[in-house]
């Protein structure tokens, strides 16, 4: 089988970290390819260090490696000293593991987890010798498909990606492969009416997109039997699914460089600017004993030393506290080393308490970060973030008085209905965090990290109107002035102007394909990176279309509107997506339906799966605010008790 590797060796002294580029890692697989096998490219769209330790793109790795009908190798993006060499060369796109030519393949799969590297898709699509647009390819090129979070607004990339892959990936790898197989030397146009007919299968060419006086009006079928609303698919049970089993190990350093373990996914707690919590319902969690078999079978394998429990709210897992036990006090743990050191990447304030810090503290502190989102319990309530300040003090207390120095916390700005008053509550929070910590440790300190809220598909706040760059910048002013003097809490934030072509893209309609091809043609790549990101090229690729920054970003949605993505579901009633963003603008919160009965958001009943939890037991830790009780909400009760896993 050809390789490049021949051509690609005497350029790797020319390139920035040659070990992006070598493959060998512990943890691949030789892959070989036969005819009659699918041809997996699984390529995410950045560079090695972030793209390699992604779960999803390693999950569907191993899974299709197992399949005795597919193989697949991985792909990340060129950094641009190499991409420079390549074009130069003539040579194109590969794969890391053997160094084969993305011709030889089947299939080039994207995981979508930013709307900013949406550039590097077309850019490695092109390197891949397929035309960039998908109307274009002909017989015999390869099918470019997408998944991930970005997929539930497919539009803006609609005329690049031949086909997308909605939700969970787990099982429509496997229905997809079986369709491409069985339609392999087929017209390239039957295959993907085929593929159509997969569940959560959306093939952007078969839909027809109308537009009203500039507004758009609908995205309809253009051929019968296909679904006028493409489903997510949704994986019931991860019990099922304990992958990875071999984690890849890189060459060189990564970010995230340590063992994950998925513990759970989905989340109910309700945050209404958070996309991931709102389209990965309902909540699946993995039996205790498997992530036990996970954490010491992948430190066996690795040799990591470190392992993070990764979910959206690990603290809410049942039973963490004790997990944690098992894990840092093996006394002789499968790594070798003499203490396993846990990370808990995304920590709920009012889940933290004394005993997740004293568990997490035996091993090497790795830090903490707290996300409170706002400054206020009033604009909490607006978020449905229902922490108050006193659950927010107690678990910074918790965590410095148990020796950590360090505490992290993450806000968001641009919120709806938010006030100055709001923004200067960062900074009170920050300092009496601050505070809290002085009382126990030596040289304390609080780093305030800001993001600007862009507004995401799939979420109660989809209607929102993102603020201007001068106001997020006016607001970023302001939060500097009230923590001014006080040097041990530190402000960084997210540069305004990415956030706000990130929310261009979020929620953009098939007519940026254009503008994103513009950008591209420019030279526009690696715009998720500040030292590639230049906020004119979208400018004036927005200008050359004629397309208006402001009515994509800054107006707010009316109820009666078609939004780019409503032909496709996340699960979520759009009736309850409504409700919940009339409650945000009354400040009404909504406890999280895990723990009493739901809303008939749709995630659960829709998919005839309810929520999934290790046992059937309250989470552990603090107050989970004094939001609205069921009745004051006006919504329909639907009682799903939890059931064993």
């Amino acid at each position: 089988m050809e390789t490049v590797w021949p051509r690609l060796e005497p350029l790797l002294p020319e390139v920035q970290r040659p070990a992006r580029y070598i493959g060998g890692e512990d943890g691949s697989r030789p892959a070989r390819l036969t005819p009659e096998k699918v041809a997996w490219l699984l390529c995410y769209p950045d560079s090695y260090e972030i793209g390699l330790p992604n779960q999803g793109l390693q999950i569907l790795f191993e899974i299709l490696n197992e399949r005795p009908d597919a193989v697949a190798e991985r792909a990340y993006a060129p950094w641009v000293d190499l991409e420079a060499l390549m074009r130069r060369d003539g040579m194109g796109l590969f794969s890391v593991d053997n160094h084969r030519p993305a011709s030889a393949f089947d299939i080039l799969g994207f995981n979508l987890a930013s709307e900013l590297v949406y550039t590097n898709v077309l850019n490695i699509i092109d390197l891949a010798g397929a035309p960039v647009r998908s109307a274009q390819r002909k017989d015999g090129d390869l099918f470019v498909c997408a998944g991930g979070h970005c997929a539930f607004n497919p539009e803006p990339l609609a005329d690049f990606v031949d086909f997308f892959a909605l939700g969970d990936g787990e099982e429509v790898v496997g229905e997809i492969t079986e369709v491409v197989a069985e339609h392999k030397g087929a017209p390239r146009q039957e295959t993907l009416q085929a593929l159509a007919g997969v569940a959560g299968v959306y093939v952007p060419s078969l839909y027809e997109v109308f537009y009203e006086g500039g507004a758009l009006a609908a995205v309809r079928p253009r051929f019968g039997g296909l679904p006028e609303v493409v489903e997510k698919r949704t994986v019931a049970s991860l019990a099922d699914w304990p992958y990875p089993r071999r984690q890849i190990v890189p060459l060189t350093e990564v970010v995230h460089d340590r063992l994950n373990v998925e513990v759970f996914r989905g989340c109910t707690r309700g945050c209404r600017f958070c996309q991931a919590g709102m389209i990965t319902r309902p909540v699946r969690e993995r039996p205790a004993e498997q992530v036990r078999t996970m954490i010491s079978d992948g430190l066996r394998q690795t040799g990591y030393d470190e392992v993070a429990l990764t979910s959206l709210s690990t603290a809410d897992y049942s039973g963490i506290e004790a997990l944690l036990a098992d894990v840092v006090e093996a006394p002789d743990n499968p790594s070798g080393c003499p203490a396993v050191s846990v990370s808990l990447p995304s920590l709920r304030v009012d889940a933290f308490t004394v005993g997740l810090a004293d568990q997490i503290k035996q091993a090497r502190r790795t830090g903490l970060t707290f996300a409170p989102e706002a400054g206020t319990w009033r604009l909490r309530q607006v978020i449905n973030k229902l922490i108050t300040e006193q659950d927010l003090y107690s678990a910074v207390e918790s965590a410095y008085s148990q020796g950590w120095r360090r505490v992290k916390l993450y806000f968001l700005i641009g919120l709806p209905t938010e006030t100055d008053e709001d923004v200067l509550g960062i900074a009170e929070l920050a300092r009496n965090c601050l505070a809290v910590g002085e009382r126990h440790v030596r040289g304390a300190e609080v780093t305030v990290s800001v993001g600007g809220c862009v507004p995401k598909p799939q979420t109660p706040f989809q209607w929102f109107g993102q603020d201007t760059v001068a106001e997020l910048e006016r607001k970023v002013g302001l939060l500097r002035g009230g923590l001014r003097g006080h040097r041990r809490v530190k402000l960084k934030w997210h540069d305004p102007r990415a956030s706000l072509i990130e929310g261009l893209l979020s929620r953009g309609d098939r007519r940026l394909s254009s503008v994103i091809e513009d950008v591209w043609r420019a030279g526009g790549t690696f715009q998720e990176w500040s030292e590639h990101f230049d906020e004119s090229l979208w400018q004036k690729a927005m200008a050359r279309q004629g397309l208006s920054m402001d009515w994509y970003v800054h107006r707010h949605r009316t109820r009666d509107e078609t939004l780019p993505w409503a032909h496709i579901s996340a699960g979520l009633h759009e009736d309850f997506l409504w409700a919940d963003w009339e409650d945000a603008l009354a400040a009404s919160g909504l406890e999280d339906c895990r723990w009493i009965p739901c809303y008939d958001c749709g995630a659960c009943t829709g998919y005839g799966i309810e929520h999934i939890v290790a046992s059937n037991v309250a989470p552990a830790g603090g107050s989970q605010g004094t939001g609205q009780d069921l009745e004051a909400t006006g919504r329909s009760p639907v009682l799903l008790l939890p059931r064993p896993a």
